[in-house]
């Protein structure tokens, strides 16, 4: 018995070691993709195994580090995907490529009002075979979706006929920054491929139908890419990474409406009106509304006033009606006819009433009857609409100047051929 337990001993050993060396060198079936199941492996296994060509499988291990160190004698480079799973990320549009130490945020990020997010997809073959490990038929497509909400994903696919897995899915989801429904919109012309090939350097053009947005469909068409060409060829090995981006805007869904009205100022009868009669030189009030519709704070309201030609803004007009000021605040600005004025922020279902005055005036009047429309705008983030009331001008002072110059003008005619018949007259008595 003493023999039979020495000889299991041993073999247990033996099996211990064996896969601890095994497990410390692979991560071979650890974890599967969020969508399809597939083995990842370590770095130092990939290097020391055939892996056959497959796409974003390294999931670096703790041992990698080490094993890279004695291998080659340097650090892991810091720009190296961690987890190759997570392929699909995000990160702002700054305006500066930092390279490889460009932050991308793989699972979530958050999005904000009017600003450009580049997404990128990051595209590995995983054999160390090079050339001879190529993949074929390397497509891709993104998937940006059409509605609104306070969370948006995007989805990013890859596949290659010759490759096990032979496709790829990942996401990268957009949150809302404070609760606000967005909604994503693809920048047209923004698709693109980089790589250390053919599309190095500003990276080159890929069409828009590479995604949904681009061609109107469920999903984005596949798209072949490649490293020396657009021919879905790309060799195995860290080398020959490609990376695909599109560009896209966040677009805050904020609820609000605009109610533009007039009245005659100084007018007995108060009333509200989407027009009204007046003369050259009456005065006329605007009063807009703004109205917060949402479940959510407004930050930032922004009017604005358009007054059309032939209606005098009447400095120092501008007062604001709202939660704290309900009877009406002053501005001490005249800035609502230029770029705009900020009002403020308004909680869910607030409003404000902005009220200006305006001389109805003779710049270039027509003669007749007179339709100024005077516009309102309201804006919230990135997201304007505007509503109009108008005044209706009867230019009788210039009709009646008109038609006296014209019967001045006959009169001036009728005596010209008065004078030119009588002048004829004579000339006929003098030469009987």
């Amino acid at each position: 018995m003493n023999l039979y337990n020495k000889i299991a001993t041993i073999l247990i050993t033996s099996m211990l070691i064996l896969t601890s060396a095994y497990l410390d060198s692979a991560m071979a079936f650890a974890t599967e993709d969020d969508n399809f199941s597939r083995p990842l492996y370590s770095l130092q296994y990939v290097n020391e195994h055939d892996v056959g060509v497959t796409f974003n499988s390294i999931k670096l291990a703790d041992t990698d580090a080490a094993w890279y160190k004695q291998t080659t004698g340097k650090d892991l480079p810091s720009g190296m995907v961690r987890n190759e799973t997570n392929f699909v990320g995000a990160r702002e549009d700054t305006g500066v490529n930092a390279g490889s130490k460009n932050v991308w945020e793989g699972t979530e990020i958050t999005a904000e009002d009017g600003k450009t997010y580049i997404v990128r997809l990051y595209v590995h073959n995983n054999s160390q075979k090079g050339e001879n490990g190529t993949a074929e038929d390397t497509q891709v497509r993104f998937h940006v979706p059409y509605g609104s909400g306070t969370s948006v994903t995007v989805d990013g696919e890859l596949r290659a006929s010759n490759a096990t897995p032979n496709q790829y899915l990942d996401d990268v989801t957009f949150k809302s920054k404070d609760g606000t429904p967005f909604s994503l919109q693809y920048i047209y012309g923004s698709a693109q491929l980089e790589n250390g090939g053919f599309a190095s350097g500003n990276g080159v053009k890929l069409p828009d139908t590479v995604t949904n947005q681009g061609n109107n469909s469920a999903n984005g068409e596949w798209t072949l890419i490649g490293y020396d060409a657009l021919d879905g060829r790309i060799p195995g090995c860290y080398q020959y990474i490609n990376y695909v981006a599109i560009m896209v805007r966040v677009v805050y869904d904020y609820d609000f409406t605009v109610e533009t009205k007039v009245r005659l100022a100084d007018n007995e009868d108060k009333t509200w009106y989407d027009s009204v009669e007046a003369q050259i030189g009456d005065k006329v009030e605007f009063q807009f509304q703004y109205l917060n519709t949402s479940n959510y704070n407004q930050a930032g309201v922004v009017v604005r006033d358009l007054l059309p030609s032939n209606l005098r803004y009447v400095e120092g007009s501008t007062i604001v009606y709202n939660g704290n000021h309900p009877n009406g605040v002053k501005l001490d600005t005249d800035d609502v006819i230029n770029g705009g004025v900020n009002i403020g922020s308004y909680d869910a279902n607030a409003n404000a009433y902005i009220r200006i005055t305006a001389e109805v005036v003779d710049d270039n009047l027509a003669c007749g009857s007179n339709t100024l429309i005077n516009w309102a705008q309201v804006r919230v983030g990135y997201k304007t609409l505007q509503d109009n009331a108008q005044v209706h001008v009867q230019n009788s002072k210039r009709f009646i100047i008109n038609v006296t110059i014209l019967i001045a003008l006959i009169i001036v005619c009728l005596v010209l051929i008065c004078i030119y018949l009588y002048r004829i007259r004579r000339w006929k008595q003098a030469h009987k």
